[in-house]
Formats: C-alpha cells, structure tokens, sequence
C-alpha cells in the first residue's frame, strides 16, 4: 500500500507565516490567511468583522485567556468578551480610525487576574476583518 494523504481543510493556505508580532506585512497576511494559519500563530489573534463580533479567536489566546474559541466567536468583543477594552485606548480607536496599525501596552483585567500585554490594534478602509493581536509582556515594560 502506498502513502495516501487526506487533505481535511486543515492544511496552512497563507504564505510563510510572519516571523514577528511587530511584522509591517502582518495586515495583508492575516487578511488572506485561513482559520488554521491563525491558530498557528505564536501571539494571541481576536479576528472581528467590521461591526466588532468576533470571527475568530485563535489557539494562543484561547489558552491564554481561558475562554474557549466556540464561547467568544459570534459575540461582540468590546462589551460580551472584553469589555475591559470598551474604552478610548482600544475600541473607540477601532470605530473613529479606519485606517489603524497601533501597538500598545494594555493591562487586561476582566475575568482574570491583571494580565500585562501590548495589543496591536489593526485595521484598513478596505479590509474585510479588523485584527488585534497580542503577546504578554513583562512588569518591567509596565506603562
């Protein structure tokens, strides 16, 4: 019998993926790449739909924060999964920029112990997804 192989849709779609949270590329790649690409990332991805419902959570940040894919997607981030960012520094900057690529440094605080983080805050007149990405930071990079 020889090899056979199944491709079950699981199968990474998007080009090399982006060595760095801080990559200037990363916009063009997350907006063509599958739900698979974006589990693979290394950082945590909220991936939303224009009107702020969640599209996809990726692995990283569903380990991270503790709440599972199949609980946040379908629900609006800023105030059912997150509303500790139901504010200027994050969501208001979402609605009034449409053209945003913003890294900062955040303390998550809802539903969890403060979590210290830089969010990258990403989105584009003609894009289809609005992105924030994150990664856990040290108290020494504190605000």
């Amino acid at each position: 019998m020889g090899n056979t192989t199944f491709d079950l849709g699981l199968t990474p779609t998007a080009t090399a993926v982006p060595a760095e949270f801080t990559s200037p590329d990363l916009f063009a790649w997350l907006e063509q790449a599958s739900a698979c690409d974006l589990d693979a990332l290394p950082f945590g991805l909220i991936t939303m739909d224009p009107d702020g419902i969640v599209t996809h959570y990726n692995l990283a940040e569903s380990a991270a924060s503790g709440l599972a894919p199949q609980r946040v997607v379908g629900r609006h981030f800023f105030t059912q999964v997150g509303p500790c960012t139901n504010n200027a520094m994050v969501a208001d900057r979402f609605i009034l920029e449409p053209a945003l690529d913003a890294v900062i440094n955040y303390s998550f605080t809802f539903r969890m112990v403060p979590r210290l983080v830089k969010l990258r805050l990403m989105r584009q007149p003609d894009g289809k997804r609005m992105y924030l990405a994150l990664i856990n930071r040290d108290a020494k990079d504190a605000v």
